[in-house]
């Protein structure tokens, strides 16, 4: 059983598809796309199957705007989206299900506990446009 954890900010900005100029706009369509992963066994990045339990996003700046889905865990940073990832990330590894969080950040996943597995935002969002086809 495995909780993702969503640094928004980074999967959002991962596509140039005008996300800029409405930042609160591009978070609530991801966000809407991330609730359907959970209770769902996707492909995992490495090819094993991921029993997701639940999904954490994490959201800051203009973002915090977004209209979040029920069902669906939202964290709004007060500051920096990467310190309440980082603080989350730590607090989840604490508990009985495995962690994936999902960044690019290179910054932010030296940041992140050893127990928790980090993979890109590529494989998130085919995850979430196959849970959507599925």
């Amino acid at each position: 059983m495995t909780v993702v954890l969503v640094d928004v900010a980074n999967v959002v900005g991962s596509r140039p598809d005008g996300w800029w100029r409405d930042r609160a706009g591009a978070t609530t369509r991801l966000l809407h796309r991330l609730t359907g992963l959970a209770g769902r066994a996707l492909p995992g990045p490495d090819g094993v199957p991921v029993a997701v339990t639940a999904v954490v996003a994490v959201v800051e700046g203009q973002a915090r705007a977004a209209d979040v889905p029920a069902g669906l865990r939202v964290v709004h940073a007060e500051g920096s989206g990467d310190d309440a990832l980082a603080v989350v990330a730590a607090d989840l590894a604490d508990g009985d299900d495995d962690l994936l969080v999902v960044t690019a950040d290179r910054g932010l996943r030296a940041r992140l506990p050893a127990a928790a597995r980090v993979t890109g935002p590529g494989w998130l969002l085919s995850a979430a446009d196959g849970a959507t086809a599925g």
